[in-house]
């Protein structure tokens, strides 16, 4: 790779996504975090207060600026703060050191989702919070922890389940696509230029570039062309 190129990797990808979308995006994570937060502090807090964790913003992100993500996915969402929680509040009671309790917080967070299959990257956030503000959480104790964790969760799932079912062009969650029956017609290859065009009628964040969306199907169609001919030799 030259070093012009090299640089070039770092330009802003242009989005196909429409203003109104783009507004509508912003709107909806604003509205979001306001009640996440109105349903917090009006809850009954016999003891501590229910907190509104800073990496519900970064979810918000995901919920309402891209939907159709498989990271802003319900099990994605519910799963990766939780088990991120956990992992930071196990790293800050075994490990005294702050900055190494703070890298293995977040690496297991990430192992685990990875696991667990509930990729969401702002649960890394959740794992670091719980590291950094440590002091803070261990006078509440874990139970507490736990309540304002999953309050967080759930009712950001809510909030994106209702929000996100309003607006138009939006289902949430993302369903299944329908499976294509097989076809002997000649099936005409769609270039990188075509699925730009498709990308753009979405009209939403999806989280992939055209370039390797072009490249899963170029490799799905090698697949698919490789499982034919060894069927066909049997």
């Amino acid at each position: 790779m030259s070093l012009a190129s090299f640089f070039n990797t770092f330009a802003p990808q242009k989005s196909a996504t429409s203003l109104a979308e783009k507004v509508r995006s912003g709107i909806a994570g604003g509205v979001a975090i306001m009640l996440l937060a109105l349903v917090l502090y009006a809850s009954p807090q016999p003891e501590f207060p229910l907190l509104l964790l800073g990496s519900m913003a970064a979810s918000a992100v995901l919920l309402f600026a891209a939907p159709h993500s498989p990271f802003a996915q319900p099990w994605n969402l519910v799963g990766g703060h939780l088990f991120s929680a956990l992992a930071g509040w196990a790293c800050s009671l075994l490990i005294p050191d702050q900055v190494l309790a703070a890298g293995m917080a977040v690496g297991t967070a990430i192992v685990l989702m990875h696991y667990l299959n509930c990729l969401h990257p702002p649960g890394g956030a959740t794992a670091l919070t719980l590291v950094l503000a440590a002091g803070q959480f261990h006078e509440m104790g874990w139970q507490w922890v736990a309540v304002i964790v999953t309050a967080n969760t759930f009712i950001s799932l809510v909030l994106a389940l209702v929000i996100n079912n309003i607006l138009p062009g939006r289902s949430y969650p993302s369903r299944p696509a329908a499976p294509i029956p097989p076809t002997q017609e000649p099936r005409v290859i769609p270039e990188q230029e075509d699925i730009q065009w498709a990308l753009a009628q979405m009209d939403s964040v999806i989280d992939i570039s055209a370039a390797d969306l072009s490249l899963i199907y170029d490799k799905a169609q090698a697949h698919a062309q490789a499982r034919l001919d060894s069927n066909l030799k049997k």
